[in-house]
């Protein structure tokens, strides 16, 4: 994906501007009222793109779940262990979100895409809709997609949860982060191959003579 202006505004407004009121509101409003404020950024490009092209962003959408999700688990109390579960609990919640997208007529992932697309050209929507409906192959991919990165996911948030929960703190500080990015930085690598040979496969073969000639 190219860092189209449009893409990278996006990535300021739903990752670097919560971040920073929630760093800077943090001293005067506390834990709980620093993230509820730290929502308002995503929420109003949210209601932007509803209001300009009649269409929810999904990254904002995954970004205030996250916060609601961290604004509950506090609620659920202080305790050590229970802080620690807080950050699984974002990415086991997307996991479970993509799992459950599967039966769907259209999986997450197909959504993601959409918008990835649509910020990308004008009228991208439409073409990419139109692309899924010309290329039978391109919908099970998206399906497979959904399925991997839901599994790796939710089987991230487990492992950490049980990681959390019955070894001792300091060790899990020092192994969790390996455990997290690991897995991220395979599902990454799975998509970046995945994507690849699907491209591969969707290329018209050359007949040899042709090359030849």
């Amino acid at each position: 994906m190219k860092l189209r202006p449009g893409f990278v505004l996006e990535l300021v407004v739903n990752f670097l501007l919560p971040w920073l009121v929630y760093r800077y509101s943090h001293p005067h409003l506390g834990e709980t009222g620093a993230l509820i404020a730290s929502a308002v950024p995503p929420i109003l490009w949210s209601l932007i793109e509803l209001v300009r092209f009649r269409r929810v962003d999904a990254l904002s959408v995954i970004v205030v779940g996250g916060i609601v999700l961290s604004i509950g688990a506090m609620a659920l109390g202080g305790s050590p262990r229970m802080l620690l579960l807080r950050e699984s609990l974002v990415s086991g919640a997307i996991g479970v979100a993509f799992l459950l997208s599967l039966p769907m007529r259209r999986p997450l992932i197909f959504y993601l895409a959409r918008a990835s697309v649509a910020r990308e050209m004008e009228g991208g929507a439409a073409r990419f809709e139109a692309l899924v409906q010309e290329r039978p192959g391109l919908s099970g991919a998206l399906r497979m997609m959904t399925l991997v990165w839901g599994v790796g996911l939710t089987g991230e948030t487990a492992l950490r949860s049980w990681m959390a929960l019955t070894w001792p703190i300091e060790r899990f500080l020092v192994v969790s982060p390996f455990i997290g990015y690991g897995i991220y930085g395979a599902l990454t690598v799975w998509t970046v191959w995945y994507r690849k040979s699907l491209r591969k496969r969707s290329e018209p073969s050359v007949p040899a003579d042709g090359v030849a000639g």
